[in-house]
């Protein structure tokens, strides 16, 4: 197994649950709020402010001065004069490197398809899922009300996208950003996860 699996997700559509299942299935690491943790330890932010703005963007991001620093490299005057937001966008891209540097995982969220782009071993996948089952998921994992479920849903998505949008130079959840978007409504939670393994394993033995 050498495949890195990244998982880009709707909220309630059981991304979580089904990146655990694969990680079981092959017997390998599952990276989502785990990333975060290792990404504190690694750049030395708390732990409680990488959280705060995991996968939220931030109404200053200045895309270019990023993108450009990252490419180029920074120096200590140039990360210093950086918004916090920025800075931990930067410690979770380089901890999603190291930990795809380490060997096969699956890794959930945190634009880690686009901060792999340029590694040949990773299968992007997106899931999504009818209205319908993902209101009911979060009703029930969070004991929510039909309509609580139904605005944290929309609250945690347009998040994400903003996020993704902002940070990637690709669009959330648009087919052309991914090698693969599953509808987990269809298949079921195990009936996606039986799907993509049967594509990882045609992948690696090609």
């Amino acid at each position: 197994m050498n495949t890195i699996i990244t998982i880009g997700r709707q909220a309630g559509s059981g991304g979580r649950e089904i990146g655990e299942k694969l990680a079981e299935y092959f017997d390998i690491k599952f990276f989502d709020k785990e990333l975060l943790t290792r990404a504190a330890k690694e750049s030395g932010f708390c732990e409680e402010m990488i959280q705060l703005h995991d996968e939220k963007p931030t109404n200053s991001f200045l895309y270019n001065l990023v993108m450009d620093t990252y490419s180029f490299g920074y120096n200590a005057s140039t990360f210093v004069d950086m918004p916090i937001s920025h800075k931990i966008f930067l410690a979770q891209f380089d901890t999603v490197k190291k930990i795809a540097d380490e060997g096969a995982c699956v890794i959930v969220g945190r634009c880690a398809d686009y901060a792999l782009s340029d590694y040949k071993n990773v299968l992007k996948l997106f899931i999504y899922a009818d209205e319908k089952d993902r209101v009911e998921r979060v009703m029930k994992a969070y004991n929510m009300t039909e309509k609580e479920s139904l605005e944290r849903i929309t609250k945690t998505d347009k998040q994400r996208q903003s996020y993704y949008n902002y940070y990637s130079s690709k669009k959330w959840g648009k087919a052309e950003s991914y090698d693969l978007c599953i509808n987990s409504s269809l298949l079921g939670i195990d009936g996606t996860v039986k799907l993509i393994v049967q594509a990882v394993e045609d992948i690696e033995n090609r």
